[in-house]
């Protein structure tokens, strides 16, 4: 594998977008070596769902698109950044158990924990913001081939 790999795709800030960039990040994972149905590929796209639902939700339309940015470094580290154009950081709620939001930064620091990584909130020149998870890459072995049954 390369030293370094980056991708990047920008989608409008719109619900349907959500979806788009949940596949556009496995899809991308995948060409990179990480299989899409593993346990490791399922925490990523429930956090890029959330990081993304969070863009379209809480921009308040200030911010007309969403860029979600990956990067992998030297086969050790991902880094998953999604920036949007609002100036406002996001706030930690309190989430009562009736509520049906409110929820996301939550989900999103406790399974980049789980997975032993770093949750970073930091403006960007124009403004914005990006909100960026880092975790250890792991991909799965690839299983040993099984030889015939060995006679006696």
């Amino acid at each position: 594998m390369a030293d370094h790999l980056e991708a990047s795709v920008t989608l409008p800030s719109d619900p349907a977008s959500v979806s788009a960039a949940r596949t556009y990040v496995v899809t991308t994972l995948a060409e990179w070596g990480l299989p899409p149905d593993t346990e490791a590929a399922d925490t990523i796209r429930l956090i890029v769902s959330e990081l993304t639902t969070n863009a379209v939700q809480h921009t308040l339309g200030q911010s007309p698109t969403f860029t979600v940015d990956l990067v992998l470094d030297r086969d050790e580290h991902l880094r998953i950044g999604v920036t949007d154009s609002h100036p406002r950081f996001p706030k930690r709620l309190p989430a009562a158990v009736q509520q049906d939001n409110g929820r996301g930064l939550v989900i999103i620091r406790w399974l980049t924990a789980e997975c032993s990584g770093k949750l970073r909130v930091r403006p960007t020149r124009e403004g914005g913001k990006t909100i960026s998870i880092e975790l250890p890459w792991t991909v799965p072995a690839e299983p040993v081939p099984i030889a015939g049954p060995q006679e006696p």
